[in-house]
């Protein structure tokens, strides 16, 4: 006799898969997209309870992260959409000062400190295209196909950027003389 499992088990099973594969990750995306721990909680919480509504209309045609993931840039661009003073939220060192140190050593902690600005400044030398596609390989750990399904560009598209990307920070680098940090 084979039992018959009730369609909301279903559900609330495929909800549960995905907030335990993809939760802490689809948090990070989000936060880095808005900047706001507390809304990036309840967006990328809102994005698993939209794909749970909406799988029954989920064709397959994609992997089912990417499709999560579309949600979420979804709901991230109609958020920042409602208030665009919340893309940017700028704040002095004093936003620190409840933080605790690391205790790293003073001579550690400025290279670390230089290695970030130069960084910083690479980055912000790309071309929006390339650094986008950059931060959601590097630092959202998703896979080239999955960020070519995201931005809806083909695959070569996604790793030309990379590739460029990486040479363009490498050749910053080497011009102000700092270590690679990757």
């Amino acid at each position: 006799m084979t039992a018959i499992t009730h369609p909301r088990v279903c559900e609330d099973q495929l909800f549960s898969d995905l907030v335990a594969q993809h939760g802490d990750r689809l948090y990070r995306f989000v936060l880095r997209h808005i900047g706001q721990a507390t809304e990036a909680e309840d967006l990328a919480q809102q994005a698993f309870v939209e794909a749970a509504r909406a799988y029954a209309s989920f064709r397959g045609d994609s992997q089912l992260s990417t499709w999560l993931y579309g949600i979420a840039m979804n709901l991230v661009r109609n958020h920042l959409s409602r208030s665009p003073q919340r893309l940017y939220r700028f704040e002095d060192e004093s936003a620190l000062a409840d933080c605790a140190g690391a205790g790293a050593d003073p001579e550690q902690q400025c290279a670390l400190t230089e290695l970030i600005r130069v960084l910083e400044q690479g980055l912000d030398e790309l071309m929006p295209e390339m650094r986008e596609v950059l931060m959601l390989v590097a630092l959202d750990d998703m896979s080239y196909e999955e960020a070519a399904a995201l931005l809806s560009v083909p695959i070569g598209t996604v790793r030309s950027r990379v590739s460029r990307a990486r040479a363009h920070l490498r050749r910053g680098f080497a011009a102000r003389g700092a270590p690679l940090p990757f």
